[in-house]
């Protein structure tokens, strides 16, 4: 009886903290989707494809200030939605109030419910990179949402990349720019030298067939699970989650378990298109106030080799932000977690200039 109650107790406190993950969700304005598709879009390779689609999702009313939120790699807006994240940001008296502010969140070329080789043209499909991915989203903001100038652009991981790159290319969009978990530098070291064997992994699997499949290749769900763990998750965080080989064995069938219903095209295409990725030669040009936020255990981005501190200097107005590392951050991923960096975020922007458009 004493077992049972433990349970019905259990039982009730996780339907609890659903309730209260639920309630903490809808604390902002219920998100709404939508489409565009854009003729003839030109790829950096000089590809077209005849129509791109790029689906995206809004919160707030249209008549708000602008802010634009650009996800990570294998991501979508979707991703973005979270409690650590959207709950943390977009509820009243949050730095994104979605009363104050229209939130616009793409789902990048290749990513959530935008065109992607799984449609139809698998390894046929443009091999797209960065630099295309940021040029569509920028059309996508002004040719189809009218928005001439939006008040901020914020982007985790692989949205931090296209972050610089569209404050590069677009200097005068934004009055502020908030990349995190990544750097404004050229594509390489360990963070490139694992993305290739990842996409490598999957390639030479026989079961891939040079992407003309039928069935996912295996190595696909054990790359992906490699990859995780060998690039994000946090020093302290893993050794306080596994510090004996059974607990490490039993985090690692555990992810191997998890549902996964990536398509192989796909992730390799998501991997491979930070290829090339390399806005340091434009710093300069970039003319809204930046708030680069990483953490001091970032396994992709390791604030040790100073690139930070070099490339934030060439900003007219930059700074730094280094999530101290502990037992509670997850390395790369510790920017999804809006509450180790809400403060800073708030005070950024109030200070923020609003430009003249």
């Amino acid at each position: 009886m004493r077992a049972l109650r433990l349970l019905r107790t259990a039982a009730a406190g996780a339907a609890l903290s659903l309730i209260a993950l639920a309630a903490l969700a809808a604390d902002y304005p219920a998100p709404k989707e939508g489409d565009w598709t854009i003729k003839d879009f030109k790829f950096h390779t000089g590809d077209v494809l005849p129509e791109l689609r790029l689906h995206y999702t809004t919160i707030g009313d249209p008549k708000g200030e602008p802010v634009v939120v650009l996800h990570g790699t294998t991501g979508s807006a979707a991703s973005m939605l979270t409690p650590g994240f959207a709950g943390e940001l977009f509820g009243p008296g949050q730095p994104l109030d979605a009363a104050k502010y229209y939130i616009v969140i793409p789902d990048a070329i290749g990513h959530g419910r935008s065109s992607k080789p799984s449609d139809g043209l698998k390894a046929k499909f443009p091999r797209y990179n960065y630099d295309d991915m940021a040029e569509a989203q920028y059309r996508l903001l002004k040719e189809h949402l009218g928005l001439n100038h939006v008040r901020l652009v914020i982007g985790n991981s692989m949205g931090g990349m296209h972050a610089w790159i569209l404050g590069v290319k677009h200097p005068g969009y934004m009055d502020a720019l908030v990349p995190m978990a990544a750097q404004p530098s050229e594509m390489g070291s360990r963070n490139w030298i694992m993305r290739r064997l990842l996409t490598e992994t999957i390639r030479r699997d026989p079961a891939y067939a040079n992407g003309e499949y039928t069935t996912q290749p295996p190595s696909l769900r054990v790359a992906n699970v490699f990859f995780a763990l060998a690039t994000s998750g946090g020093t302290l965080a893993l050794q306080k989650q596994a510090p004996t080989g059974a607990l490490a064995d039993k985090l690692v069938d555990a992810r191997l378990n998890q549902p996964f219903s990536a398509d192989a095209n796909d992730y390799i295409y998501q991997w491979d298109s930070s290829r090339g990725y390399n806005p340091s030669p434009g710093l300069e040009t970039i003319e809204a106030p930046v708030l680069a936020i990483n953490s001091a255990d970032d396994e992709r981005n390791p604030p040790e080799t100073g690139i930070m501190e070099r490339e934030m200097k060439r900003l007219k107005t930059g700074r730094l932000y280094l999530i101290p590392a502990s037992a509670e951050t997850t390395g790369h991923g510790t920017t999804a977690f809006a509450r180790f960096y809400k403060q800073q975020l708030q005070d950024f922007l109030q200070a923020a200039p609003k430009r003249a458009i």
